[in-house]
């Protein structure tokens, strides 16, 4: 009872009572035992908590910022393709801090059914790990190591639903009315045909319609996204407090950072989209006050694949927050639309919108992940220009596969769906930016190109406020993996063109500057310093777009505590020389001389980081 509480816990907890009480009751209609068991839940796990984590807690609540400055490097792999198993990863810590990696992603390695688990998003028993990848002591393990480094690890939570295999799904089908009400069940598709009205297909090519017949039971079960993923009823108090016990467990297993999978779409409504409904922000603050009660350092990465409009709301409020960090999706897309296009328009546009926003937002900023490109672009914004939707995502899809004349990309299409002239895209990094294709042919010139606008991009990525995440195998160039067309289980998901196993032999060029793994390497690596140790890539810095007079070449300004940075960057495929008004000598941080701004030349793919100190230490 509450007379047994520790006074550490009973202090956070009393600091969110009030609140977490009122939504509780207000979601779940006042059900007091359902909160009662609620909160004896998060004082158990307080206590289960080890030690070494309540003091990380303790650290970072005197520090509640520290990851918001410009000091973190992500990393994101899946553990089989990168080491084998969770030992593996271990053992190769030193490679993973050579990278200047302080900021560990593991993709989904929760236990799931082999060939229905949609890459690990199926989870059939969110307390244990996939067999072959480890333990749940293995998990410990890594991340006490990763703590002794300096890194903080990360993990995938899927909310949204379970496998069919979960003890969840098996029990329902065989009639337990329990187990059912933790799903969504119908006795006929009289319901499920009325959501159908209103509820957009995540997967209209692959895996049409929101709803699947289960012959067990003789019920129609809602499966938003694959049919073997059958979607959890946040409306039972139950399945809300059993699914806050299983992440608070991966917290108490050392996870630093819960990365919520496809959160805008835990909560169904009949009428609806069933996308980003008020009581899926009410889910997430309590998700928050509870993380803040429990485990203080951790922190909530929220994958919301949405427009900037319906991303943002996910940060909360200053005086209620809900995620700390929010994928910066928009920018990912519109980054690869300016390569293909070479026109600048849209993603100066994008960054206003980005800009504009509160310091205290927090972003990941990537160039690949592990999903496809989806091409949510503005085309309201690129309909002035004459850019209608259908045939442009035909162009973009075309240029950075490589059907485009002159292209050098390579990637492939992901979920094409011919009726709607719509499809997303895959590849790795290296073989959208031609390095894969130029390799093939020998071509060194082509080549140089490559390399210069990969490295521009990865530089792009560094300017930006927030984290940056590098794709596991970006760092060495790694190109495309082809071997997945003959695997039956793996053949009709083009993803794993992008989803290769690590290749160590490129990774021991990495110390060679005279191979083009090592050139990656090298200036990945300067990129990390040179933001360490500079004031100005801090997240609390102001941020602007300057007027280059040139839709080919972007350019971002930074200040902050008396240092100033303009960022050029030529997207186009011909040298560029940009005016940028500006008569103040600047120090060139990657190449060491002094430069003026007023009159710049830019090779194709090459970038700029030029930096001011108003103290005149230039």
């Amino acid at each position: 009872m509450r007379e047994e509480w520790h006074p550490e816990f009973e202090t956070r907890f009393r600091r969110h009572e009030d609140e977490l009480k009122w939504l509780y009751w207000e979601l779940y209609h006042g059900d007091a035992q359902a909160y009662a068991y609620f909160t004896e839940m998060l004082c158990r796990l307080w206590r289960e908590r080890p030690e070494k984590l309540k003091q990380i807690d303790r650290d970072r609540e005197k520090n509640p910022d520290w990851y918001r400055g410009h000091d973190l490097t992500g990393m994101l792999m899946y553990v089989n393709a990168f080491a084998g198993n969770l030992k593996g990863v271990r053992e190769r810590l030193p490679y993973i801090t050579d990278c200047g990696v302080n900021y560990l992603h593991l993709m989904p390695l929760l236990e799931s059914p082999e060939g229905r688990s949609d890459g690990g998003y199926a989870v059939s028993d969110f307390r244990k790990v996939q067999p072959e990848l480890g333990t749940m002591e293995d998990l410990a393990d890594l991340a006490d190591a990763c703590h002794r480094e300096g890194i903080a690890l990360c993990l995938d939570f899927v909310m949204n639903h379970t496998s069919e295999d979960h003890e969840w799904a098996r029990r329902a089908r065989q009639g337990e009315k329990e187990y059912q009400n933790r799903y969504f069940f119908y006795e006929d598709w009289t319901i499920p045909n009325a959501f159908e009205q209103t509820v957009p297909q995540v997967f209209p090519t692959t895996a049409p319609g929101n709803f699947t017949w289960c012959p067990e039971v003789g019920k129609v079960v809602m499966t938003t996204f694959y049919p073997y993923q059958w979607d959890l009823n946040y409306a039972n108090p139950t399945v809300f407090n059993d699914m806050t016990d299983n992440l608070l467990n991966l917290c108490n297993h050392g996870v630093d950072i819960i990365r919520l999978d496809a959160v805008p779409y835990i909560w169904k409504a009949l009428g609806t989209t069933c996308r980003n409904l008020p009581q899926v922000h009410t889910l997430v603050r309590m998700m928050r006050m509870v993380c803040e009660i429990v485990c203080p350092g951790t922190l909530l990465l929220g994958e919301v694949v949405m427009e900037p409009s319906k991303v943002v709301p996910y940060f909360g409020t200053v005086e209620k927050p809900e995620c700390h960090m929010l994928y910066n999706v928009t920018t990912m897309a519109t980054l690869w639309h300016t390569v293909a296009t070479r026109d600048t328009r849209l993603l100066a546009h994008q960054m206003r919108q980005v800009f504009a926003l509160p310091h205290a937002y927090t972003f990941l900023n990537y160039l690949r992940c592990h999903d496809d490109i989806g091409w949510g672009l503005d085309y309201g914004f690129l309909r002035q220009f004459g850019q209608e939707e259908v045939p442009h995502k035909k162009f973009l899809n075309d240029y950075l596969t490589g059907r485009w004349e002159g292209s050098r990309s390579r990637g492939e299409l992901y979920n094409d769906d011919p009726r709607l002239g719509d499809a997303r895209l895959c590849g790795t990094t290296a073989s959208l930016c031609g390095v894969e294709s130029a390799l093939e042919d020998g071509d060194s010139g082509a080549l140089e190109k490559a390399l210069r606008l990969d490295i521009m991009l990865h530089a792009f990525m560094f300017t930006l406020s927030g984290v940056p995440v590098i794709y596991s195998g970006d760092e060495i160039l790694q190109e495309n993996d082809m071997s997945y067309h003959e695997d039956p289980l793996r053949c009709e998901d083009s993803r794993y063109l992008h989803r290769g196993a690590m290749n160590w032999e490129k990774a021991e060029k990495r110390q060679n500057e005279n191979t083009p793994e090592g050139r990656m390497f090298s200036s990945l690596r300067l990129l990390e310093r040179i933001r360490n140790e500079h004031a100005v890539f801090d997240s609390r810095g102001d941020t602007w777009l300057a007027d280059t007079e040139n839709d080919g070449v972007l350019a971002i300004g930074r200040y902050y505590r008396g240092e100033q940075l303009l960022a050029l960057f030529n997207f186009s495929d011909r040298p560029q020389i940009t005016c940028l008004r500006d008569d103040k000598v600047y120090t060139d941080l990657i190449g060491g001389k002094q430069r003026q701004a007023d009159l710049i030349r830019l090779q194709s793919g090459e970038f700029l980081w030029l930096l001011y100190r108003f103290d005149g230490n230039t």
